[in-house]
Formats: C-alpha cells, sequence, structure tokens
C-alpha cells in the first residue's frame, strides 16, 4: 500500500482528467459578516458560485443587500440578515439567525469591522472611540466565533472536517498603523486569537485561519485612495503599485474553506502585494 493510501482523511474531488480544479461548497452552508460591500460582498458572489448556500450580515445597507440577494439566486439559496455587531450577543443573536435559515453552518467568514479614516494621536483619543473600535471589530467577533464553534461542535458532520472560520485582519494587525491604533490593536488581537483557536480547535475537524489584506479598493477607503497626496505615497509603499480589487481577498478565503485547504490551520494569510513580508 502506498503511504497516501494509508491515510483516508483528505476530502479532495474526484480526479478528472478534464474537469479541471474545482473549489466546491456544494451542500455547504456559509454565514459572511459584513456581506453588502467591498470584500464581504465579493465573498458572498464567490461563495454562491461556488455553490453554498450562504447567509450575511448587514447594518444598514439595505438596497445593497437586497440587490445581492437577488443576484445570488433567491432567498433559498442567499440570505440577507440585518445585524448590528457591537456585542458578544450582537454576534450570537446572528449566528441563531444563520442557522434558523438554512439550518446548520458549514463556514464562517468574520469580514465586518470598521476604521475611523481620521488620523487620531493616541493622547487625545477619546475612551468612545477606541471603546466603539473594539467593541464592533473584537467583541462582536467573538460572540461570532463563540456561537459559530459551538454550532459546529454540536451538528452531525459527514466529513471529518467539520468547519472552517476565516477571520479578516489586516496588514495593520502586523506592522501597526501611527495614528490609527484602536483599528491596529483589534486586527492584530485577531491573528493572536486565530492562532490561539486553531490550537485549541483543530484536533477536533474545526479549522481557523486568518488573511491579513493590505490597501484594498473599497468604500472604506475611498477617502484615502481617492486623494492624489495620500494615495501616491501609499501605493508606493506596494511594490505591485496599487490596491487589491475585492476578488482578489475573496477568492484565498474561498480557497480557506474548502477540501484543498484541509491541511491548513491556525495561518495568516497575507494577501498585500509583497508590502507586508512576514512569516
Amino acid at each position: 500500500m502506498r503511504l497516501e493510501e494509508r491515510f483516508d482523511s483528505v476530502e479532495y474531488m474526484p480526479n478528472s482528467n478534464n474537469a479541471g480544479v474545482a473549489l466546491s461548497l456544494d451542500d455547504k452552508v456559509a454565514l459572511i459578516t459584513g456581506g453588502s460591500r467591498g470584500i464581504g460582498r465579493a465573498t458572498v458572489r464567490l461563495f454562491r458560485k461556488a455553490g453554498a448556500k450562504v447567509t450575511f450580515s448587514y447594518r444598514t445597507a439595505v438596497e445593497q443587500a437586497e440587490s445581492l440577494v437577488t443576484e445570488c439566486g433567491d432567498p433559498e439559496l442567499c440570505r440577507a440578515i440585518q445585524q448590528t455587531l457591537f456585542t458578544p450577543e450582537d454576534g450570537q443573536a446572528l449566528v441563531n439567525a444563520a442557522v434558523t435559515a438554512f439550518g446548520r453552518l458549514d463556514c464562517v467568514v468574520v469580514n465586518h469591522g470598521i476604521w475611523p479614516a481620521h488620523d487620531q494621536p493616541i493622547a487625545t483619543m477619546t475612551n468612545n472611540q477606541w471603546r466603539d473600535t473594539l467593541a464592533t471589530n473584537l467583541d462582536s467577533v467573538f460572540g461570532v466565533v463563540r456561537a459559530a464553534v459551538a454550532q459546529m461542535q454540536s451538528q452531525p458532520a459527514a466529513a471529518k472536517t467539520k468547519g472552517h472560520i476565516v477571520l479578516v485582519s489586516s496588514t495593520a494587525g502586523q506592522r501597526g498603523e501611527a495614528f490609527h491604533a484602536d483599528y491596529s490593536a483589534s486586527k492584530g488581537a485577531l491573528i493572536s486569537l486565530t492562532k490561539s483557536l486553531s490550537s485549541e480547535l483543530i484536533s477536533q475537524g474545526i479549522h481557523i485561519n486568518c488573511v491579513a489584506p493590505g490597501w484594498v479598493a473599497t468604500e472604506m477607503s475611498v477617502d484615502v485612495l481617492g486623494n492624489p497626496e495620500t494615495s501616491k505615497k501609499l501605493l508606493s509603499q506596494i511594490p505591485l503599485g496599487r490596491p487589491a480589487h475585492v476578488d482578489e481577498i475573496a477568492a484565498p478565503i474561498l480557497f480557506l474553506c474548502t477540501p484543498l485547504a484541509g491541511f491548513i490551520s491556525g495561518e495568516i494569510f497575507n494577501i498585500n502585494g509583497g508590502a507586508v513580508l512576514v512569516g
């Protein structure tokens, strides 16, 4: 018997001479937070194309959320959930709603977050700014992850992999960002959370990974990237010389939720055009 035949835990798609490589999520159910715009919206689209049923959260962008549901099929395939994400309880409520929608949860992409665009020195940063950023970017993430893990542990699994969770961090969480200490601290915490949870959960078949994007062309960054002076300075720090397109972030997220990533957990995927080189 060949060495690879001794292990039966690898869940690859069937071999075919002409079918190509399929990043398939057929029969899977996914929850994507902050899914109405930007990276989240691109991820919802890609997960639907891969065959998953998708729920996604939004806070105020009603028209964008409704149009995305229409684009992705119908409420039997894609559902939008209006949910504020500020506390652990909010995260629990979102997961409950997602499970009610489709009965189970196989993939969770924690994408929501805020980035106060103005420069704010730490000496004059208000308690409210610090608390609001940490509440949205970390406290509610804890609630989503805690509830998602409990759900994955409780539901029957046809294979040894019970679920995938991908947290969306940032290059700011790796190298810091002057005048944005609140954002950097919250995103750095997600990197540590990824490593801690992977060590805790991978033996149970729950994969935890993280993507760390650099500058991405989204509504969140339009004020900065749309300013010729600041844009020139920022792009000069990116070897590729441009910001990422949202699809270039969504694609690695999808990969991390497929069987082709079955031996990956606790990893930080850097998607920054070569701007931050870390292990």
